[in-house]
C-alpha cells in the first residue's frame, strides 16, 4: 500500500480507528490499519506528523526515511546515534539525514526505547525460525520478512537494494549486557502505546510490520498497528527536539537552510 499524506481518507476508515479520535479533525489528513506482517509507505510533507500505535502489544515497525525530493539523501542511523549521545532513540530525539539534516523528529513516545542496531529479517531467517509459509499455499497467511517488504515499497519509489540501508526498528527493545551481547526484550511494548513522528523535510516513509531479527517467539505472530497522519507545522524555534543538544539545533539549522534556499530561488524565477 503507498499513500500521500496530503490525501484525505475515506471518513468510513476513520470512524474505524480509535487511535486517531484524539486528534483534531479539522488537521487529520488520514488514518490506516496496516497488518501485522505487511509494508507499506508514504510520502510525508514537512509538516506533517504520523501517529504509529501499537494495537495488540509486542509490534515491530521497521522503518526507513528518505528525501522525497532527492533519494540520495536518506537516514543514516551512526550520524543519528553518534549526534546525540545515544544508542537507542526516544522522545526528544531526531533522525538525521546522510546531509546533516534532520528528516523527522520523536515529539511523542510512550515506549522510551527503540531500536536502531538490530536491522531487518530476511527470508532465510523467517523461514528457520518459523519453517517456510509461502503464498501459493498460505495466500494472505503467508510468512513475510522485513527486508523484502522494505524492498517492495521502496521500489515502488523508483530506490532497489543499493538504498537499503540501516533501519530503526519502533517498538522493539534489544539492550547489551555485561559481555556486549545483545538481548531482545520480549513485550517490551504494550497495547496503545505510540511513537510519533513530526517530519522536518518531505520524506519518503516505509514501514514493515514483520517481526524483528532478534523475535523470540516460537511461532510467526506479527502484531498490527494503527498509524493517523495530521499537519502539524514545522518545528517552531522552543522545541524539545531542537533544543534537545547543540548537535540538533545545528540539524534544524542546515534543514531549515535548505527550504529558505528553494523559497529564494522561486522568488528569482
Amino acid at each position: 500500500m503507498t499513500t500521500d499524506a496530503s490525501e484525505t481518507p475515506n471518513s468510513a476508515i476513520l470512524s474505524a480507528h480509535d487511535f486517531a479520535s484524539a486528534i483534531d479533525p479539522s488537521l487529520l489528513l488520514w488514518s490506516e490499519l496496516v497488518p501485522g506482517g505487511a509494508h507499506c509507505s508514504y510520502l510525508a510533507h514537512r509538516g506533517t506528523t504520523i501517529r504509529i500505535v501499537d494495537l495488540e502489544g509486542g509490534a515491530n515497525v521497521a522503518a526507513l526515511l528518505y528525501n522525497a525530493d532527492e533519494r540520495l539523501e536518506r537516514l543514516n542511523i551512526p550520524d543519528t546515534l553518534k549526534a546525540q549521545h545515544t544508542a537507542h532513540l526516544r522522545r526528544g530525539n531526531v533522525l538525521y539525514s546522510d546531509m546533516g539534516r534532520v528528516l523527522a523528529s520523536i515529539i511523542a513516545d510512550t515506549v522510551g526505547w527503540h531500536d536502531p542496531l538490530c536491522g531487518v529479517a530476511d527470508a532465510d531467517l523467517i523461514c528457520s525460525k518459523y519453517g517456510e509459509h509461502r503464498y501459493q499455499e498460505y495466500r494472505n497467511e503467508m510468512h513475510r520478512n522485513g527486508k523484502d517488504g522494505l524492498l517492495i515499497e521502496i521500489g515502488k519509489w523508483g530506490l532497489g537494494i543499493r538504498d537499503l540501508v540501516p533501519n530503526i526498528n519502533f517498538f522493539s527493545k534489544a539492550s547489551a549486557d555485561e559481555t556486549g551481547h545483545l538481548q531482545f526484550a520480549s513485550a517490551h511494548s504494550k497495547a496503545g502505546d505510540f511513537i510519533e513522528l513530526r517530519f522536518e523535510m518531505n520524506t519518503l516513509l516505509a514501514l514493515s510490520t514483520a517481526p524483528h531479527p532478534m523475535d523470540a517467539s516460537p511461532t510467526y505472530q506479527p502484531k498490527k498497528v494503527g498509524l493517523a497522519a495530521w499537519f502539524s507545522g514545522p518545528a517552531p524555534q522552543d522545541d524539545p527536539c531542537r533544543l534537545h543538544c547543540p548537535e540538533n539545533q545545528r540539524g534544524f539549522e542546515n534543514t531549515e537552510r535548505l527550504f529558505a534556499e528553494r523559497s529564494t530561488k522561486k522568488e528569482f524565477r
